[in-house]
């Protein structure tokens, strides 16, 4: 690494302010902060020392992505495999899947660094590191068949936005992940939702017995109790839903590797278990009570087991890798429960009363991170009239 260290010193005196390049210094800091720390230090006192800088964090946050990234690969080359009578074995399913969902991830990166840069060189700011979350993200949240123009443009609506007309990484109070793909739902909603858009063969996207997401036969479903058998009769038992491997968008149906997900990013203190507990509560509260209610006259996801809705589309997902993001959701501890709990409580709403939209947790992340710093500004206001008076 002796030598690597040796050329970004030699070249620095370009980059730095009066050289030649001067403005394309954000770039190459950006460059040299992928192989070292960043060589800024405090000078002046009082010092805060912290293990979880920027770059750390991220990095933390990508290396919990990495089970339901790789399992997403996997799922969408098993999928194309089995609708178009392929060997199911891993060494065709994998270079396969890689095949579908790569282009998707390198095109999310290629245009998202882009649009980061131009930015950084505007505003003559260092290249946050948040763009390698966001551009992971924002794929993970696709259909494998989506098109790679629609990627670009759901990325680049995503970056500019949903973050840097907001000032950049920080300063956003939207997910740009989430903002991107609302974005392509609601502009391009052939190529987001249906039964056609979830598994690759060859060339051509086919509707085969595999091609229906346990979201969308839910809403097939026309009287109570119904939506149970039809899950069954498509043979997705709430084992296999827990496990992922059905068709849906390429990083969201493993509850099990979301799971684990969460459990690294609560432990080195990125994601706060407030968020993802109340989250569950929220479902599992509203679902429970909605089955109460339910009637033979009453709409077919009134009966809906609720432990279905934590385990169906990308709700486990949204929760774990999108709702906890630091950024966009409040920094108060009972904000914090009252954020996730109305995320889940929004989610199986959506899903109940408004089956035109059944993936339910995009819309109730973005809508709750709307309201997160009005959240924050209550308890704060709260706190401060219950201290004591200065006498």
């Amino acid at each position: 690494m002796r030598w690597i260290k040796t050329l970004f010193d030699f070249q620095r005196k370009h980059f730095q302010q009066g050289g030649r390049l001067e403005k394309y210094y954000p770039l190459f800091e950006a460059m040299e902060t992928i192989f070292f720390a960043p060589a800024h230090v405090t000078r002046n006192g009082p010092h805060t020392r912290d293990s979880l800088d920027v770059k750390r964090f991220m990095t933390f946050v990508i290396v919990a992505l990495m089970p339901p990234t790789l399992f997403g690969i996997y799922n969408a080359g098993y999928q194309s495999n089995l609708i178009s009578g392929q060997p199911l074995d891993f060494l065709h399913v994998f270079p396969r899947g890689l095949f579908i969902v790569m282009p998707l991830i390198l095109i999310s990166y290629g245009v998202g660094f882009f649009w980061e840069i131009v930015f950084a060189v505007r505003r003559k700011h260092a290249i946050s590191e948040g763009l390698f979350v966001s551009a992971l993200l924002f794929p993970l949240t696709l259909p494998p068949t989506l098109p790679l123009w629609q990627a670009a443009l759901g990325i680049s609506f995503g970056i500019v936005i949903g973050k840097e007309v907001f000032g950049g990484t920080g300063r956003n109070f939207l997910n740009p992940a989430l903002t991107g793909r609302a974005f392509l739902y609601f502009s391009y909603p052939a190529h987001m939702s249906g039964q056609t858009i979830w598994s690759v063969a060859g060339r051509a996207t086919v509707d085969a017995f595999s091609g229906a997401t346990p979201l969308a036969i839910s809403t097939q479903a026309e009287v109570p109790d119904q939506i149970h058998s039809l899950l069954e009769n498509a043979n997705y038992t709430f084992i296999k839903l827990f496990l992922g491997r059905y068709p849906g968008s390429i990083g969201e149906t493993s509850t099990l590797l979301c799971v684990l997900g969460a459990v690294i990013l609560v432990m080195v203190g990125i994601a706060n278990y407030r968020i993802i507990f109340g989250g569950i509560f929220g479902v599992l509260s509203v679902g429970y009570l909605l089955n109460i209610l339910a009637s033979e006259t009453s709409m077919p996801w009134f009966s809906l087991n609720p432990f279905y809705h934590l385990v169906m589309g990308g709700f486990a997902f949204g929760l774990v890798y999108m709702a906890t993001e630091p950024v966009t959701a409040p920094d108060m501890d009972t904000a914090k429960w009252i954020y996730g709990y109305a995320i889940g409580a929004l989610t199986v709403f959506i899903r109940v009363f408004n089956p035109a939209f059944p993936e339910g947790i995009m819309l109730a992340i973005l809508f709750m991170n709307l309201f997160a710093p009005l959240m924050d500004h209550i308890e704060v206001t709260i706190r401060l009239k219950k201290r004591m008076l200065n006498v």
